[in-house]
């Protein structure tokens, strides 16, 4: 008789290594490995496989992702201009819905009866791995060692490691816990742990220090189309290539760094240090396009509605029918946010300096300071006695308020 397949969500860290020779203990199963790459960068790639079946799996399976992960998750909350709780970009929570779905498919293809994830009990990431396995394959078992095991430290784990064999790179002096993709890297622990605590210079990884960026402002033009960023100063671009080269000059000039104390869907407050110069640049760019061509109700709508967007796929429900549904708005909403944005980049700041579009809806003879045929100043008696009017039977009835 065959043993049970799990198929493991995989990184190669010490919490999934780990994983592996403990799911063979306490579940008598064959551990398949799965690793979405969505630009982790080849340290944490190379010789994964490797490592894997070093650790008693049975194969792993590594899927070059990043195109689909940008096209199908990154630009549509681009699109949404979505930023949690003000200033996350939400680097790793676009990131676990592909990685989830990579995985249910492998489990699907090798016939796996179980899947399985690190996440901790304290985190975000468990729900956004559980949701999506919900959605996608909700009669497959869900195993999550943290919430099982008696491991319940760094320490545990590395001497765990040392005791079945397992290689590791990680030490006992590991200061951070970081998380890599295409869009930005988070940073934790450590240091960072007390608020009260400026990020230590170390903690910078894709970022120079503002202070020490060039003296001599950079400026970009970025084109868009249907609100999808398409092109760098005239140049059309794959996705993957346009974010990397915004990352790398974003990165010289300072851009992109966060310092947070954000909500957690678990209800503790946790701090978190981020950098994303691309998407701060694409960010300011594609508002300021927005701006240029969607019309006044449309763009309130948008704006309204984008923390309700932002929410969803914070809290892991990108394969809820409410966002599904908010998407379907948003991209309606930036079909005609098309053109270019010139974007100066100066000593950790991006800023739109000009934007065309041949979809703009600024009409000079309209907004002019000048003479206009476009517009009659007579109009406004109307306009504003009627507007006013609410106002002005309340305030006669019932007297002005302070």
């Amino acid at each position: 008789m065959s043993k049970k397949k799990i198929v493991l969500a995989y990184s190669g860290g010490l919490d999934t290594s780990i994983i592996i020779p403990w799911l063979k203990e306490h579940h008598d199963c064959e551990v398949y490995c799965y690793c979405g790459d969505i630009g982790q960068g080849d340290d944490e790639l190379r010789g994964l496989e490797q490592k894997a079946r070093s650790s008693g799996a049975v194969a792993c399976k590594v899927e070059n992702l990043q195109r689909t992960w940008l096209h199908d998750y990154v630009w549509p909350c681009l699109r949404a201009l979505a930023v949690y709780e003000g200033r996350y970009l939400l680097g790793t929570s676009m990131a676990r819905p592909i990685l989830a779905k990579g995985q249910v498919e492998y489990a699907k293809a090798i016939g796996a009866a179980a899947l399985a994830h690190g996440c901790t009990g304290k985190g975000n990431d468990q729900v956004r791995f559980e949701l999506a396995y919900q959605a996608l394959a909700p009669g497959l078992e869900v195993i999550a060692p943290w919430r099982d095991w008696d491991i319940r430290s760094r320490e545990d784990a590395l001497d765990y490691a040392a005791a079945h064999g397992i290689p590791v790179t990680a030490s006992r002096a590991k200061i951070y816990s970081r998380d890599r993709n295409l869009w930005h890297i988070s940073h934790e622990g450590g240091a960072l742990e007390s608020p009260g605590n400026a990020p230590p210079d170390d903690v910078w990884m894709l970022t120079r220090d503002p202070r020490q960026a060039p003296d001599a402002p950079l400026e970009l033009t970025v084109g868009f189309t249907a609100g999808v960023p398409v092109a760098l100063n005239g140049e059309p671009l794959p996705a993957e290539a346009l974010l990397r080269r915004l990352n790398e000059l974003g990165g010289q000039h300072g851009v992109g760094r966060v310092d947070i104390c954000e909500n957690r869907l678990v209800g503790m407050k946790s701090r978190g240090v981020y950098e994303t110069p691309g998407g701060t640049i694409l960010l300011e760019a594609a508002r300021t396009l927005r701006a240029l061509t969607i019309e006044r109700d449309t763009l309130r709508l948008c704006e309204k509605l984008m923390p309700d967007y932002a929410d969803l796929v914070y809290t892991g429900r990108w394969f809820h029918p409410a966002r599904t549904a908010l998407d379907a708005l948003f991209c309606s909403a930036t079909q005609f946010v098309s053109g270019e944005v010139r974007v100066r980049l100066f000593k950790g700041s991006a800023t739109a300096l000009a934007a065309s579009s041949p979809h703009s809806l600024y009409a000079e003879d309209l907004a002019t300071f000048g003479s206009s045929a476009a517009f009659d100043h007579q109009d406004s008696y109307g306009f504003v006695k009627l507007y006013g009017l609410p106002g002005a039977v309340a305030a006669r009835v019932q007297g002005v308020r302070s």
